[in-house]
């Protein structure tokens, strides 16, 4: 009997001495990261000093104070205090830059990037260019692409700055087309042309429609695409002339046999021969005939209702 009740003694007191479970608590990591962050500037300062210099180890002292940099950024990313994160980074990447790392320089810079990402958009920015000039230095300019994409992103959303996302976009095409990564310089080129429309730049947004789908039409992986290029090609033509549209329209045909039976082109053709004779209602059914079959989404509704209202009389929406 004791000897089963020792045990059944043993057994409570384990379960009740077990200690709950603990989240992790960073805030201490911060504290640690200032502290480090400190040490690092020290040894920056002695590794410049005479007698730094009179004993040698300068160089040494700065990898050193580089890798307490780093060690502080991932302790601030641990602590959320992004900008802390982003500082140290940047210290990390001057170090480098005076040590001749280019490489190890680029990607501190992208760290600092996308640690500034979370709670100051400009900086990012700052950072992120710094990287493209170095990557461009050394010839790697797909990896120089990616990075004015993400740069165009943080425009597009945190700073809402569209002229200056169309730059970036196009600088990326640029640098993928001169490395024939074509299809990645098309997926930018698409992003320029749905902007360059919304902001009525027609012309600009036609070429690349343009240019896209007849880069595409011959890809047999791609083709499908190709109508949809040709299509929003079209609908820019149409907001501009009614006749160029048209013509545009005969032109994709005979460039593209398989865009005469698309869907696309069979609404094409009836939305022109709605507006030629003026009547918004015919307009409007051959518009919601193809959205209940294929959803139009915000940028193509923007573009109909655009053209909807040169005809006389309309009243501008699609219902």
């Amino acid at each position: 009997w004791s000897a089963s009740c020792c045990l059944y003694d043993v057994r409570h007191s384990d379960s009740h001495d077990a200690l709950p479970f603990k989240e992790m608590d960073n805030s201490g990591k911060e504290k640690e990261a200032i502290q480090l962050m400190a040490d690092a500037d020290k040894k920056v300062k002695s590794s410049g000093s005479f007698l730094g210099g009179m004993f040698g180890g300068g160089h040494h002292k700065v990898e050193e104070a580089c890798e307490m940099y780093c060690r502080a950024a991932n302790m601030f990313k641990m602590a959320k205090n992004w900008s802390a994160a982003g500082n140290a980074f940047c210290k990390a990447a001057r170090l480098h830059m005076q040590l001749q790392n280019k490489h190890d320089c680029a990607t501190s810079f992208i760290d600092a990037g996308n640690a500034y990402k979370k709670s100051d958009p400009n900086e990012a920015i700052k950072c992120l260019n710094a990287s493209i000039d170095i990557y461009t230095d050394m010839g790697r300019f797909t990896i120089a692409a990616k990075h004015h994409i993400s740069i165009a992103e943080i425009y597009e959303s945190d700073l809402v700055d569209i002229e200056k996302a169309i730059a970036h976009y196009e600088q990326a095409a640029d640098y993928y087309k001169g490395e024939e990564s074509n299809s990645s310089a098309n997926k930018c080129l698409l992003k320029v042309g749905a902007y360059c429309a919304q902001l009525e730049q027609y012309q600009k947004a036609i070429e690349i429609y343009e240019q896209v789908g007849a880069n595409t039409m011959d890809n047999p992986l791609l083709k499908y695409s190709a109508k949809e290029y040709f299509f929003k090609a079209a609908l820019c033509h149409f907001i501009v002339d009614e006749l160029n549209a048209k013509i545009a329209v005969e032109k994709y045909e005979e460039m593209f046999p398989a865009f005469s039976d698309s869907r696309e082109c069979k609404l094409l053709k009836k939305l022109l021969e709605a507006h030629e004779e003026q009547n918004s209602e015919a307009f409007t059914e051959a518009v919601k005939e193809f959205d209940s079959i294929s959803r139009l989404d915000q940028w193509h509704t923007t573009l109909l209702l655009r053209i909807k209202k040169t005809i006389q009389g309309d009243e501008g929406d699609l219902k």
